[in-house]
């Protein structure tokens, strides 16, 4: 019996770990793949304040020792199924058996939705981004594209739009998805609309050119540019929660102190309904999560 248990140990969940061990809870970390999360391979990171350049395996490693040194315990094991009710929370994993604890933090991420596109898995870092906002900076000058038609997709691109070069916003229908005044603000903006168009296909290594097509026209044109920023969506990891806590479209709802709809079970990180997701408001909310369920518990 465990006092905590922190699901997912990326950045919100190590974090969860580090506080929730200090103030003294016995504190266990159940992962089903490798410490970081999506950050762990994040080739660069210049926006984590007080660290000023250094990439995501290396920050989130030593977060993960941080934790270790204060005793956290870690399971790398895949979840099977979960139970959040009554005092004693318990999850069944695939090697490890059944794992209780008397408080909870989710804290599983969410996974960005790709193009679908060959070659983009080894292009991540080398010219495909689904983080305009934390690798934006690193193409100043130069020609950029954004793929989506979202109010994610237009603010990225109206973002991006104040120092690369030149900014394509790729959406396959004939208008945005995102709210009127967004709309409005990126038409009247120095970003160049494709409607109706889709990326075919990836060239260099680098990230040198891609080739989009017109899905009415079938016609096809290339574009330089260096980085392709896509923002069709995320997937929350949060299937197994579902029909236990509140969400709105797959994604928890939380108080301000980061408590879920279930007493003694909190969120944390990319999972929660969030403004921003990245790895210093993840680390804030794990922390958060963490001191609400010491006041939880005590």
């Amino acid at each position: 019996m465990h006092d905590l248990l922190i699901l997912g140990a990326g950045p919100a969940g190590l974090t969860a770990g580090i506080y929730g061990a200090r103030g003294g809870l016995d504190t266990v970390i159940v992962e089903r793949k490798s410490f970081g999360g999506q950050a762990a391979i994040t080739p660069e990171v210049e926006n984590y304040p007080g660290v000023q350049h250094t990439d995501g395996f290396s920050l989130t490693f030593t977060m993960e020792q941080q934790a270790r040194s204060f005793g956290v315990d870690f399971v790398y094991d895949e979840v099977e199924s979960v139970s959040l009710d009554g005092e004693v929370k318990s999850v069944t994993t695939k090697n490890n058996g059944v794992i209780e604890a008397k408080s909870v933090i989710i804290a599983c991420g969410a996974e960005a939705k790709k193009l679908g596109v060959e070659g983009e898995t080894s292009l991540i870092g080398k010219g495909i981004s689904y983080c305009a906002t934390c690798d934006g900076r690193f193409f100043k000058g130069r020609p950029v594209a954004v793929v989506g038609g979202g109010n994610t997709a237009v603010e990225d691109a109206l973002y991006l739009s104040a120092f690369a070069s030149e900014v394509y916003l790729i959406h396959r229908r004939d208008q945005l998805r995102a709210s009127a005044v967004l709309a409005d603000k990126v038409k009247n903006s120095s970003v160049n609309i494709l409607w109706d168009s889709v990326v075919e296909s990836l060239e260099g290594d680098p990230l040198e050119k891609i080739n989009v097509k017109n899905v009415k026209t079938g016609e096809t044109k290339a574009l330089d540019v260096a980085c392709v920023f896509v923002a069709v969506g995320q997937t929350p990891a949060s299937a197994m929660f579902i029909d236990k806590v509140a969400h709105e479209n797959g994604y928890i709802l939380a108080d301000e102190n980061m408590a879920t709809s279930v007493a003694g079970v909190f969120v944390a990180g990319d999972i929660r309904k969030t403004p921003l997701r990245q790895i210093v408001t993840a680390c804030a909310d794990g922390a958060i999560a963490a001191e609400s369920a010491i006041k939880y518990l005590t």
